[in-house]
């Protein structure tokens, strides 16, 4: 996916031109992947534009961050109030946020501890990340080879830099053999998540999504449908389940910062269902795209506008 070059970017508390937000090439966190991002959307909503659920990303990453032992100097509020700031900034109703943080220059060791902290927060326009076909029509996925990553060997659960290495290889491999996007089983052959993304299975009217403990991020956006879908009356259930599970789904859906509702059609070259996007799955999916568009009240407080 391109990006769309804005005007500035925020770094350690600072305004910045684009094009002077760079790095030194000895950057640990480049070197060794010591570091922790965030994903954010700002929509343009009815009552302008908005960051979708801010604080909690900002949680989020303050978490992350400690479980790398990263000290960040910044309140959450300070890093919401930084991140519409840059969104103001650019003059964008509507955008991605990527805040990230990680440790600097100091030595050439893999202990990063004492090194300084460096923080960036970018701000571009964005679409729909796995296309406007496949949130339409659904896309198609296959299980990668790769499991992901045991929460024994890396705090899995953390949105953390070095982890992505483990989706990078995921995702390639499942373009190189062309399919859209790829599911992850972790180390008890359990199905995990997408490259970046959660996922939910519907059967028999229930909508299953595996639990905190399958070593899966967890993800604002899958909180934000568990508790839309229970609103809307569909018994939502935390449950671990197997490859083989998915090819007897009624319906399969991604759910992500970016990905947003996107629904899956095929998996493993079977289709789901009947191949298209399913009833749960296109209610859920339009329910929240009104959300994050502001038009329905009771869930305004998901919502933080910027200006």
């Amino acid at each position: 996916m391109q990006i769309q070059p804005t005007d500035k970017i925020w770094k350690n508390g600072a305004l910045i031109p684009w094009k002077d937000a760079t790095v030194h090439v000895l950057t640990h966190g480049l070197h060794y992947g010591t570091g922790a991002f965030e994903g954010i959307r700002c929509y343009n909503t009815v009552k302008g534009p908005a960051v979708f659920r801010l604080r909690e990303h900002m949680d989020r990453l303050h978490k992350s961050c400690k479980s790398i032992n990263l000290s960040l100097p910044y309140t959450i509020d300070q890093l919401c109030a930084a991140a519409k700031e840059t969104v103001r900034a650019n003059k964008l109703d509507a955008c991605y946020i990527r805040p990230i943080a990680f440790y600097g220059v100091s030595g050439i060791g893999v202990n990063p501890l004492g090194y300084p902290m460096e923080m960036f927060i970018v701000v571009f326009p964005m679409g729909a990340y796995l296309g406007d076909e496949g949130l339409r029509n659904g896309i198609r996925v296959h299980t990668s080879s790769w499991h992901r990553v045991t929460s024994g060997s890396v705090p899995a659960t953390a949105k953390v830099c070095g982890n992505y290495l483990n989706s990078a290889l995921a995702v390639m491999e499942a373009k190189l053999n062309g399919f859209d996007e790829t599911i992850m089983l972790n180390d008890l052959h359990m199905v995990a998540e997408g490259s970046g993304e959660n996922i939910f299975m519907v059967r028999g009217g229930k909508v299953i999504t595996p639990p905190l403990n399958a070593g899966i991020l967890p993800g604002i956006t899958r909180d934000s449908i568990m508790s839309l879908a229970q609103d809307m009356g569909y018994s939502v259930v935390e449950q671990n389940f197997v490859r083989s599970e998915m090819y007897l789904a009624d319906e399969l859906f991604f759910t992500g910062t970016a990905a947003e509702v996107t629904p899956i059609r095929e998996v493993d070259r079977r289709p789901v269902g009947d191949g298209k996007p399913g009833p749960i799955t296109r209610a859920i999916q339009s329910a929240f795209l009104d959300i994050v568009k502001g038009k329905k009240e009771k869930y305004l407080s998901w919502l933080d506008f910027v200006k």
